[in-house]
């Protein structure tokens, strides 16, 4: 269906230049999600990295609020005594009342503050609240739903906080309470009812019905304005859930979400449109490996290899130098994040390349958590069988070397058949007859728990992809969030993105989409959808995305293109050019201004905020590259043409420097955005009178 453009710009240059001072001496920020110092979805890293960001923006005046989870204070949070008084003072008269609540920093780039409440040491008081909630808002949570009853607990617990904030302010404050999702929205419905001195902002990073509906395989965006929402709802036994995202979206002074796709549904969803797109953004310093990243590939895919021998030892008979991986990672929601449709064309890809008698080999790699019980055995005895052979290896090089260096020093070359003798050979070949295996590698690297039901190995099991021999296609499940010190595969999950040639995401269902803008900053190539935020996106800001390496599917089948060495090294270098576009130093700008709307909308007498409607998409726009264009569908004497000899591309016009000092052209340089004065009143470009101002 088509987009409209929502009321605010997701344009970059969209959001007018001020050039007047917002003055925020006076006003706090109160932060409240339940994934502060708390990793559950991608919403902890939407928070963690745009900390910095807004730390240099508020100061001592930031404070984020969420759970307190023991687990995750003790490696997360340094518990300190409150700086801020009023807060001080607030905290206590909550503890005395009989809650508790910490303060601390948490241990993060930019150290912000953090607030955090012990949920179930006030669960005392749930049957209350939840009483007063229904006499309130005739919203009833039953008693099994266990996240929902967090929810009603820390929704009342966060409202508190505020309002004994406010309470014990001696001048009135001006707060700005951002709400971030359901599980945060009954404190920002209690602020409104309580008439608290507030501004509240509310974001919807999914909506919670829009999840439901598309995990049960409806035609979801065709039919988005025909679902009876009340009904819908009422039958996954989610209403009460959608009661409370529903009016915290209505009761804001401030909705936002983080992509047009996502406003669309919300519009349809939640009936109301969102005011503000807020995309989410990347810690760019974290990723980007200055003059090194095609170096940094190198040495992650080394490591990724090594794995790759261990766990196909016995049956390596492939040429890992013409080893391709691929990777898709996140929640495991089958059909919801692609898997099935990854899965469907891994299964043609292995038929074509058998049929082509091509060398070539796929590996792809599911990295999504599933419920698991352990390592598999096999696979662990894999990686003992490589170190084996390593070390076996090592062992017969020292002996080797040994006699190679005495036989020079007297002067004489060696006999090849003396040097390794009948000891070395019986080593060599128990070391070979270890590699021998009578099964096949498997295609799971941990033991499920529900392995006859699991979606992803009974989808394996139809298309028959069991990692024979015969296959050009193999497939390694990997259940479980990447760690340095996992015993298996021992690496970061950004270390491992950089060592893969391509990210698949064809998700059908994804309101931002972190995995291929993490891609996209560390210059790994990606394929996303035009049904995802981040794919909606870039279609917005870059005349050809593929040709900076991001592949934006519309779910119906394309074909591909086969690209030398050279040409992915040249594309690693666009991609990761665009971590720029990504930054917090960009995007946070728009929560700025859901922040100053926000201030404008419950402060009237104070602050005014008047932004411009541009009349057209009039951000930047990435220009395809003059060079080496990816597309096959353009001119046959500009498109890239492979060559059996990969690097020998001297007809191809390309020169890196040149072309990255003119995409660097294309794009403004990162720039604190500047604030307005709370005691001018403001025209509608900006400025206290009216008039333009110079740049």
């Amino acid at each position: 269906m088509p987009l409209a453009r929502s009321l605010s710009v997701t344009s970059l240059s969209g959001l007018e230049d001020w050039d007047e001072e917002f003055d925020l001496e006076d006003a706090v920020l109160f932060e409240i999600a339940w994934e502060v110092a708390n990793k559950v979805g991608g919403i902890y890293t939407v928070i963690q990295t745009k900390a910095r960001l807004t730390a240099e923006e508020w100061g001592e005046n930031y404070f984020l609020v969420g759970p307190y989870v023991e687990s995750n204070v003790r490696t997360q949070v340094e518990l300190i005594e409150p700086t801020n008084p009023v807060l001080k003072r607030t905290i206590d008269k909550m503890n005395a009342s009989g809650c508790k609540v910490y303060f601390g920093r948490w241990l993060i780039e930019g150290s912000p503050y953090v607030v955090l409440i012990d949920v179930a040491f006030s669960a005392w008081s749930l049957d209350t609240w939840k009483t007063e909630l229904w006499e309130l808002c005739d919203i009833g949570v039953p008693w099994f739903d266990r996240e929902a009853n967090d929810a009603v607990l820390f929704g009342f617990l966060t409202a508190w906080l505020l309002g004994e904030y406010a309470a014990q302010s001696e001048e009135p404050p001006h707060i700005v309470a951002h709400f971030h999702e359901w599980l945060a929205g009954l404190g920002l419905i209690l602020c409104r009812y309580r008439q608290l001195p507030v501004a509240t902002i509310f974001t919807t990073h999914a909506t919670l019905l829009g999840r439901y509906l598309c995990a049960g395989n409806v035609d979801f965006y065709n039919k988005l304005a025909d679902f009876n929402v009340d009904k819908e709802a009422g039958d996954r036994q989610i209403y009460h859930r959608y009661c409370l995202e529903r009016s915290a979206a209505h009761c804001a002074h401030v909705f936002t979400t983080v992509s047009q796709i996502t406003a669309v549904e919300a519009e349809y969803l939640l009936m109301r449109k969102p005011d503000i797109i807020t995309p989410n953004g990347l810690n760019v310093k974290k990723f980007s490996a200055v003059h090194e990243f095609q170096n940094l590939h190198a040495q992650s895919k080394h490591r990724i290899q090594e794995f790759v021998r261990g766990h196909f030892y016995g049956h390596l008979d492939f040429n890992l130098d013409k080893c391709l991986f691929l990777f898709i990672a996140g929640r495991y929601e089958f059909s919801n994040k692609g898997a099935d449709i990854f899965l469907e064309a891994l299964a043609r890809l292995n038929y074509l390349l058998r049929v082509n008698h091509s060398d070539v080999t796929v590996i792809a790699f599911f990295i999504m958590p599933a419920r698991t019980n352990n390592f598999n055995v096999e696979t662990l005895k894999g990686q003992a069988v490589r170190k084996q052979l390593w070390d076996t290896a090592q062992t017969v090089k020292e002996r080797f070397g040994k006699k190679l260096y005495e036989s020079l020093l007297v002067g004489q070359l060696p006999d090849v058949q003396k040097i390794i003798d009948k000891e070395d050979f019986t080593i060599m070949k128990r070391a070979i007859f270890a590699t021998q295996r009578q099964c096949q590698p498997p295609v799971c690297t941990h033991n499920m728990l529900e392995d006859s039901s699991d979606p992803i190995l009974n989808c394996v099991r139809r298309i028959g992809l069991f990692n024979s021999a015969v296959d050009r296609v193999k497939i390694i499940f990997h259940p479980e969030f990447l760690s340095s010190t996992s015993p298996l595969l021992p690496m970061d999950y950004e270390e491992f993105v950089r060592g893969c040639h391509l990210g698949v995401f064809p998700s059908y269902y994804e309101p931002w989409g972190y995995t291929p803008a993490e891609c996209t900053v560390m210059g790994i190539p990606s394929i996303s959808t035009n049904l995802s935020g981040f794919g909606c996106f870039m279609e917005e800001h870059i005349a050809d995305p593929s040709a900076y390496g991001i592949y934006i599917l519309d779910r119906r089948y394309r074909g591909g293109r086969r690209v030398s060495r050279r040409q992915r090294i040249i594309q690693r270098n666009r991609t990761e050019r665009l971590s720029e576009l990504l930054d917090w130093k960009y995007l946070g700008r728009y929560y700025i201004s859901a922040r100053h709307m926000a201030l404008a909308k419950a402060f009237p007498d104070t602050y005014m905020y008047e932004p411009n409607e541009p009349t057209s998409t009039s951000g930047f726009s990435y220009p395809r590259p003059a060079s080496v264009p990816p597309s096959p569908s353009l001119s046959r004497h500009s498109s890239p043409r492979h060559s059996e000899v990969e690097d020998n591309d001297e007809e191809e016009r390309y020169d890196e420097d040149a072309e990255a000092e003119k995409d660097r052209k294309n794009i403004r340089q990162p720039y604190a955005l500047p604030l307005k004065n709370k005691t001018s009143p403001l025209g509608a470009n900006g400025n206290g009178n009216g008039d333009d101002d110079e740049n």
